[in-house]
């Protein structure tokens, strides 16, 4: 039977890189939302078009445009073991969609590890990054420093810092995070499939603790 995780984490806990890792580890494919959208309009597919359409006039896009997109995903020969999603769902009526698409794949989701971390060393992680101009390396500011303040180490082009990177933007986007997903975090706490895993540990460590819930 495939297996089918979904991985949920505040913005800055490392949810990306963690992903990644399983998935080089599990053999299971990475499915970020965000990434699929991008492709999907990219190539300008069917669905692509259509969730522009509403994009255009400002909307959000509708919950089955997304699940179109995802079912489309998991369709693929890649996914035939199983996904981890990243970024969908984000609602409990997602996740209800969810359910109902796994189950047409003779699925389920089996886990969901949620990554913590405490607010504020978020938004020192996120709001301390700056970008080089020239081709985007990042660098942070108490993390990983420029070796010449303001300065790329690699081509030496200027650094800046992106508007979403700023310390509001950045508190804003973890405390809507917060509030949008604690509907969800509670749907999948009462079907005991919610795990809690703290991001402040090494990655090394919070790798070894999603493959154990995985195990699991």
């Amino acid at each position: 039977m495939a297996t089918y995780i979904v991985l949920l984490g505040p913005p800055g806990v490392g949810k990306g890189t963690q992903a990644k890792i399983l998935s080089e580890k599990t053999g299971l494919a990475h499915i970020s939302s965000g990434d699929l959208f991008r492709e999907n309009l990219k190539n300008e597919t069917d669905l692509g078009k259509l969730a522009k359409s509403y994009m255009d006039k400002g909307e959000l896009v509708p919950d089955d445009v997304t699940i179109a997109m995802i079912k489309d995903r998991l369709s693929r020969a890649d996914c035939k073991a199983g996904a981890i999603l990243d970024g969908f769902p984000r609602t409990p009526v997602q996740a209800d969609a969810l359910q109902k698409l796994l189950v047409s794949l003779n699925g389920d989701v089996n886990v969901v590890p949620f990554i913590t971390a405490d607010p504020k060393i978020l938004i020192e992680r996120l709001s301390g990054r700056w970008t080089c101009k020239a081709q985007g390396h990042i660098y942070n500011e108490k993390f990983n420093p420029p070796k010449v303040a303001g300065k790329c180490d690699i081509d030496g082009s200027e650094l800046y810092q992106r508007d979403d990177d700023k310390a509001e933007t950045v508190t804003n986007r973890i405390k809507v995070y917060l509030e949008q997903t604690t509907p969800l975090i509670d749907y999948y706490r009462a079907q005991k499939k919610l795990i809690e895993i703290d991001g402040m540990q090494p990655i090394e460590k919070v790798t070894d603790k999603l493959l154990s819930a995985i195990k699991n």
